[in-house]
């Protein structure tokens, strides 16, 4: 229990360190923000505005959907191929399908590490 007690107040004086700290830069690191992006900044910035922003956004991306789908099944249908023609294909195709499929593992590990608190195990205090 004293290690439980010690993590926590180990915690806690990382929480203060990283509120004082924001509390000195925030106002600078702010402003360099803003400054360096003011050409996205919508004015005037109201609330009526965000959401008008925000529903564009969503059916931009809705009206994308279609432009998506027929990209998929035309990659879908060039994997095919490749499997279907697979006795011509060179070693360093084979090499970048075997290297593509090892990211594709390894960012799912990452994934998955970080939806568990950034823990191998699972268990955090």
């Amino acid at each position: 229990m004293a290690a439980l007690g010690s993590k926590l107040a180990q915690l806690q004086s990382k929480a203060c360190e990283a509120t004082r700290f924001a509390a000195k830069h925030g106002c600078a690191y702010h402003k360099t923000l803003m400054e360096k992006n003011k050409h996205y900044v919508v004015d005037p910035p109201t609330i009526q505005k965000c959401q008008e922003l925000s529903k564009q956004l969503f059916y931009t991306r809705l009206a994308s959907l279609p432009a998506r789908y027929e990209s998929f099944w035309k990659e879908l249908d060039s994997a095919k191929l490749l499997w279907k023609n697979r006795s011509s294909l060179k070693v360093e195709d084979a090499g970048v399908a075997a290297l593509f499929g090892i990211e594709l593992y390894a960012w799912s590990c990452l994934g998955e590490i970080v939806g568990r608190g950034f823990t191998l195990t699972g268990y955090h205090v």
